[in-house]
């Protein structure tokens, strides 16, 4: 998901630095950290956490894992002798304030921790309901994995689910109830599934994809409130129109936060985010900021904004490592996302700030493919069920090939086509 908040400026970077700590052991954290190793970084390196976890996978929380597919250990990264050989040190923490003028970082413990160069990788916090009653035991969130062995735990003995929210992790969790027996509701308070992230054609397809599963989707609605039985476990939904859902597992999926306390407290730039440059550095040229919690500038607009993706964490980790290490320049990488449900995958290839036109390619209703432009230019392209299309997609935009309209409602047309078409001629940059 992408949120704008306006132009970025641009400043250089510093020389190399002797320590590197990190703050965050996400996939952009984890990342950062083996990637100053890969670019030959010998300094001392330090990655901090406040879970007590190897560094793992997070999609896997709402799909394989939760479905009892894979264990806790097939989420790690690395196994625990990676870190060793790597000399990588692994401290389990909370970071409670970043000195910039001494270099610093402070944990909850006491301990300090000195650095030639902080990427901040806190990433971001699941959003809870404001409502009364969300302090129910069955009420859940999803973002770590303590939340998902909870999540998986109270699944075996559900049978009633509302899910509050029509997102990514919202639907992929209404996926993994269906499969688990469960009766699911999902409730949304946007006229769509998915309305902030694709079009309405591809959230047309998730509807009637949910529904022929057996969910039910209640559109433009508010939950008020929810209620308990004498043990203290929700027992139901009540919705701002007064009605009520039987319920004795909720997950609320109603996105998340970025964790920007640190950086607001050390006085660093915040702006929907921790706000960084190209080079992914935030207002103190010694501090980094990468991942859920930077708002960074778009290739394309320019427009400050912010991507919870791990192709957008992956990106950011590397590019920072190869600026360390002089190897690299700034973040300039086309945004794309992913996620299945059921038997289904969707596939997004760039970013779709507003688009103006679409068109359809695929006749099939369970396999197509949407191009969304603006002012005639391609911007994004959503794939359902169709990889050719992304993998053609993906190398259409980051190559900056010019492809109209026009062009792609002509008879026999193809992405892979048009990408062949082009490749080795004088393609034009767009944008």
């Amino acid at each position: 998901m992408a949120f704008a908040t306006g132009p970025s400026p641009e400043r250089p970077a510093l020389g190399h630095p002797s320590s590197v700590v990190i703050v965050g052991a996400g996939q952009g954290g984890y990342q950062t950290a083996a990637s100053l190793r890969e670019h030959g970084f010998g300094g001392r390196l330090v990655l901090i956490d406040a879970e007590d976890e190897l560094p793992y996978e997070r999609p896997p929380l709402s799909k394989a894992y939760l479905k009892g597919e894979v264990d806790e250990s097939q989420l790690w990264l690395r196994p625990v002798s990676y870190y060793a050989r790597q000399s990588i040190e692994l401290v389990a923490g909370s970071v409670t304030a970043v000195d910039p003028a001494a270099r610093t970082v402070r944990l909850a413990d006491g301990s300090v921790f000195g650095y030639g160069h902080l990427v901040l990788a806190t990433g971001a916090t699941a959003r809870t309901l404001g409502v009364p009653g969300s302090g129910l035991r069955g009420v859940h969130t999803l973002r770590t994995a303590q939340d998902a062995a909870a999540l998986r735990s109270s699944l075996g003995a559900a049978r009633r689910v509302v899910v509050v929210g029509a997102g990514f992790i919202g639907l992929e969790f209404a996926a993994a109830a269906r499969r688990a027996g469960c009766e699911v509701t999902v409730v949304e308070a946007l006229d769509r599934p998915l309305a902030r992230v694709l079009s309405a054609r591809t959230a047309e397809h998730f509807t009637r994809l949910h529904r022929r599963e057996g969910s039910r989707l209640l559109f433009g609605q508010g939950v008020a409130a929810l209620h308990g039985d004498d043990l203290g476990r929700v027992a139901s939904v009540e919705l701002a129109d007064g009605s009520r859902l039987p319920a004795d597992l909720v997950l609320a999926g109603i996105g998340v936060i970025p964790r920007t306390g640190l950086a607001a407290a050390a006085g660093l730039r915040v702006s929907g985010g921790i706000a960084v440059d190209s080079s992914l550095l935030t207002s103190d040229p010694h501090i980094s900021a990468i991942g859920d919690c930077a708002a960074f500038p778009q290739v394309r607009s320019g427009n400050r904004l912010r991507l919870e993706s791990v192709q957008n964490a992956v990106g950011h980790a590397e590019a920072v490592a190869a600026r360390l290490t002089g190897t690299g320049r700034g973040y300039a990488e086309l945004p794309w996302f992913w996620s299945d449900q059921f038997a289904t995958t969707v596939q997004i290839a760039g970013l779709d700030e507003g688009h103006d036109t679409e068109v359809v390619l695929g006749e099939d209703p369970d396999a197509f493919s949407v191009l969304l432009f603006r002012g005639g230019e391609l911007q994004a392209v959503e794939s359902v069920n169709r990889p050719t299309d992304h993998l053609a997609a993906r190398q259409l935009l980051d190559r900056g090939m010019v492809l109209n309209p026009a062009d792609a409602t002509a008879p026999g047309f193809t992405l892979r086509g048009h990408l062949t078409s082009h490749r080795g001629g004088s393609a034009v940059p767009v944008g």
